[in-house]
């Protein structure tokens, strides 16, 4: 039997707050890999594992968000919480290998092109572990070439989105990066939802109310409690870059020791040298010439 699939059960309520969640997770995280960037080997790494955990949460929280508005008809849904937070990892840990790639690579050919695969898979990976996490009375079955394609959405807007994070500048392009990435995360959501059969195999001694003996906790009681580490966690990382001097420019701080720009080294005022004069090559000063002039009239 063919179950009656709706993904948007409660119209553009939780496709629009998924899209915000997901741009949200992005714009930090982003951000912060822009940061990286700029800050010194030691702190490289704590920027970068920010960002990891930013865009991984909010891709996450979209994913979950977008999923309370997924019924179908004729039985209801649960979750599987080892399986559902196991996607949380997943996204984190392979998100977090393709922005260190960027971070440590910069914006070259080779390392964005990784980066965003690694990146895209991470994001596809999510959401079909997170497909896997769901309990109900049916058999799932998908259509292979929707699949592909959602997995291309996902690498390309990914890759489209780090290279603009690490190359570009302002804020401007910074939301543009953000958008995209969130583009990626619900265009890539939405595609393999696409793809999902549902073929029920209910069986006629179960009761009506199959909520009663489906395993896992209904999707209305798992949002609360499990949205709480992801956010913590977006919050982490505003307050960061709130409190950081380079947060919507990218652009490393200044240095507030006299003498320093940002990433150099300190040299002295009295030992550098005013840039040469090309009018003054060849002059002597005026002293000296006063005094070969005395020697001359005096001879």
């Amino acid at each position: 039997m063919q179950g009656t699939v709706d993904g948007f059960a409660y119209g553009l309520v939780t496709p629009v707050a998924a899209f915000l969640m997901a741009a949200l997770g992005a714009a930090l995280g982003l951000r912060c890999t822009t940061r990286s960037l700029h800050a010194t080997r030691s702190c490289r790494v704590g920027w970068l594992a920010l960002g990891s955990l930013s865009i991984g949460s909010g891709v996450w929280t979209m994913h979950f968000v977008a999923m309370t508005g997924f019924t179908v008809q004729e039985t209801p849904i649960s979750y599987d919480k080892p399986l559902t937070f196991a996607g949380l990892a997943v996204a984190v840990v392979m998100i977090g290998i393709g922005i260190f790639i960027v971070g440590y690579r910069g914006a070259t050919r080779m390392a964005l092109i990784t980066g965003g695969t690694i990146t895209g898979l991470g994001i596809a990976s999510m959401h079909y572990l997170g497909m896997a996490g769901m309990r109900m009375a049916a058999q799932f079955a998908y259509d292979t070439p929707l699949v592909v394609l959602s997995v291309l959405i996902a690498g390309c807007a990914a890759t489209g989105a780090l290279w603009a994070a690490v190359t570009l500048r302002g804020a401007l392009s910074g939301l543009g990066a953000s958008v995209l990435m969130a583009v990626a995360v619900t265009g890539m959501h939405y595609t393999g939802m696409a793809a999902l059969d549902v073929h029920l195999h209910l069986p006629p001694t179960l009761p009506s109310d199959l909520s009663a003996v489906l395993p896992g906790d209904r999707p209305v009681e798992m949002i609360g409690p499990m949205l709480v580490g992801p956010g913590c966690f977006l919050l982490l990382a505003a307050v960061v870059l709130l409190f950081d001097p380079g947060a919507v420019t990218g652009e490393p701080g200044p240095d507030p020791r006299p003498g320093h720009r940002a990433g150099d080294h300190l040299v002295p005022q009295a030992r550098r040298r005013p840039p040469d004069d090309p009018h003054a090559r060849g002059r002597r000063p005026r002293s000296t010439a006063r005094e070969d002039a005395g020697r001359a009239r005096y001879r």
